[in-house]
């Protein structure tokens, strides 16, 4: 009986039942009364949901936060958003080793699933430096943040509350706010959208990126070199960011940017490209965009961020690989070139399967929300923008989810479980065991396209 269980328990398993324990018991928390403004009464569907879009580091939301729980409740959604975004295993392995025991063979392999690493070497120390660097970046955007809301709020204490929640939502791309209003009250204010901007970029450019720019600007090693994963999570992200900059501008600047001034252009442009690519939050209502722009960030949202990251979506590597796996083809070559190195086949076929999944789970979960809410219940752009924001774990939103009915939200709840795992995790966690065949079939080429 044990050694069936052992076989069922897999580490890609245990990362996922890890995470959906997490979720039940931050629901339990965000459930109790003590937890809600006096004369709220929250019921335990709308916990379980944040709790879900927290631990998942989504952002997509049933209630508004800044007036549904008290500062309690709050501290409590951070921490499942903190969990979330730096991962159950990393906050895990720390726990284990303050208390001093030595990370066995079976815990190493369930951090190098639960961070999408393909080697047990270093993961320990990964494992730490992630924890510092996070840390150590919510901290400072917690301090600037909050000294530069001394001009907002009345009080101090209100100054850098709201400052240390914004750094963490930011950083994590939870895509949660205790203002109420997302940043719109900030729409003007160029130097936090600035701030949140930069966070925002240093949670989904992906943690070993970080890694890598520590040792890099470390005098212990002046020969260091950044690794291929690095130098195409990087260049990607920042290819898709500034290609969203400059079709959004395109599309908006004679609609929703119409006689606005240049540097506000910039600004909206830029926020919301960044935003789209996992953070959540907002400076407008997305609302008011066109729909060719709702389309486009829907795109971005597919994306995401880059993989081992707080980010979800298919990442960077994976449309990086693909498109340079189709350039590849269209040039004739058999083999697949970048930066001096060559992609392996797994990895290739690992990109196709990947986006051809998450193709088949997004429209999937489009029909079905469609399907439960009716003929002309919602726009379909809506249905779209909100799947995409749930299955990238973005948190942007139309403003439909509170009227989502009860299916409609279990079938985000599952696109949010499922964005953060990551596919390749939660594909091999619902996968069989792989048995070995004896024989082969003779080979037969079919057609193709």
């Amino acid at each position: 009986m044990r050694l069936g269980l052992n076989k069922f328990l897999t580490p890609f398993r245990i990362i996922v039942i890890s995470y959906v324990v997490a979720m039940f018991f931050f629901s339990l928390l965000l459930y109790l009364p003590f937890a809600s403004q006096a004369g709220v009464t929250v019921s335990y569907w709308d916990a379980l949901f944040t709790s879900v879009s927290a631990v998942s580091v989504t952002g997509l939301s049933v209630v508004n936060v800044s007036e549904t729980y008290n500062w309690l409740g709050v501290i409590f959604l951070a921490l499942g958003i903190q969990l979330g975004g730096i991962g159950v295993m990393t906050l895990g392995t720390f726990v284990w080793m303050v208390l001093g025991r030595k990370i066995a063979l079976s815990q190493r392999m369930l951090i190098m699933v639960d961070q999408n690493q393909i080697s047990f070497s270093g993961l320990v120390r990964l494992m730490r430096g992630i924890l510092g660097v996070a840390i150590g970046i919510e901290l400072i955007g917690a301090m600037i943040l909050g000294t530069y809301y001394l001009n907002y709020f009345d009080t101090a204490f209100e100054a850098y509350y709201q400052g240390a929640f914004s750094a963490l939502s930011a950083f994590t791309n939870a895509g949660f706010d205790i203002t109420g209003q997302s940043l719109i009250p900030f729409a003007d204010d160029y130097f936090v959208q600035l701030v949140h901007i930069l966070l925002i970029f240093s949670g989904a450019i992906g943690f070993p990126v970080l890694m890598e720019l520590r040792e890099y600007f470390s005098p212990k090693n002046p020969n260091f070199r950044f690794s291929l994963f690095t130098k195409i999570a990087t260049s990607t992200y920042f290819i898709v960011f500034f290609f969203g900059v400059i079709i959004l501008w395109l599309i908006e600047r004679t609609e929703f940017y119409d006689g606005m001034p240049w540097h506000q252009q910039l600004f909206f442009s830029m926020f919301n490209s960044a935003t789209a690519r996992s953070g959540g939050l907002a400076t407008m209502d997305m609302n008011e965009l066109t729909l060719a722009s709702l389309l486009l960030l829907s795109a971005l949202m597919i994306i995401g961020a880059s993989p081992s990251s707080v980010g979800g979506g298919i990442r960077t590597t994976t449309l990086a690989v693909m498109f340079l796996t189709i350039r590849s083809f269209a040039m004739g070559r058999g083999d697949v070139k970048v930066f001096g190195r060559e992609i392996h086949p797994e990895d290739q076929q690992k990109a196709f399967i990947v986006l051809s999944v998450f193709a088949v789970g997004l429209v999937g979960a489009i029909i079905l929300i469609a399907g439960f809410e009716g003929t002309g219940q919602f726009q379909l752009m809506a249905i779209i923008f909100e799947a995409s924001s749930a299955f990238g774990t973005c948190g942007l939103s139309m403003g439909i989810t509170p009227d989502l009915s009860k299916p409609s939200q279990v079938v985000l709840m599952i696109l949010m479980l499922i964005g953060r795992v990551g596919l390749v995790a939660f594909m091999f966690s619902i996968r069989a065991e792989e048995k070995k065949t004896h024989y082969k079939y003779p080979t037969e080429r079919i057609i193709i396209g």
